[in-house]
């Protein structure tokens, strides 16, 4: 028998009949879902340190607890001392089962650990029912040891959906858990 997220369980019996009714969607299939959460570290600092990247790959692997892989820059700019294909970010997606662990996560454990925290803001959606959120520090998680970060860094988290709109979107990740601010 294979393990099933809580999250993952209580959308199917509680979020989609509530989405379902709040929307007024007849059929089940047109109630919205969480496709993919990407989880991204843009790193400016890599191009004068190289240890920084290999840190974050393993700071994110450890948060997400899939492999994290590095970006690489696309093309050189002189100004900021960027040759092509320097190591500059990190990124991972998740789909599925350990896509619901890290929301969960996110929600009941990291979210509340930020300082004065007061809800997410609403304005990160991007019109299409995809919506990013920003954290600033990375050591809300608490798998990484405070003591053991060289560098505190933020990192941008968004939420895929099939939403067709915004308002889609808002409900579905409202019904999910996240903390919006009123």
């Amino acid at each position: 028998m294979e393990f099933t997220p809580a999250l993952k369980t209580k959308y199917k019996a509680q979020i989609i009949p509530a989405l379902q009714e709040k929307l007024g969607y007849k059929n089940i299939m047109q109630v919205p879902k969480l496709e993919k959460i990407s989880i991204n570290q843009g790193l400016g600092i890599a191009v004068t340190d190289k240890k920084v990247v290999d840190n974050a790959v393993n700071e994110m692997t450890t948060i997400t607890g899939q492999k994290a892989v590095a970006t690489f820059s696309k093309k050189a700019i002189s100004n900021f001392k960027l040759r092509e294909n320097m190591p500059i970010g990190v990124k991972v997606t998740l789909r599925g089962n350990q896509m619901y662990e890290f929301l969960e996560r996110l929600v009941n454990i990291a979210l509340p650990r930020v300082r004065d925290f007061r809800g997410i803001n609403d304005k990160g959606f991007d019109g299409r029912g995809n919506y990013t959120l920003g954290i600033t520090e990375q050591i809300i998680y608490p798998e990484i040891d405070i003591d053991k970060v060289p560098r505190i860094s933020g990192m941008d988290i968004t939420f895929v959906t099939t939403a067709k709109t915004d308002k889609e979107a808002f409900e579905l990740l409202k019904e999910l858990g996240l903390p919006f601010k009123v």
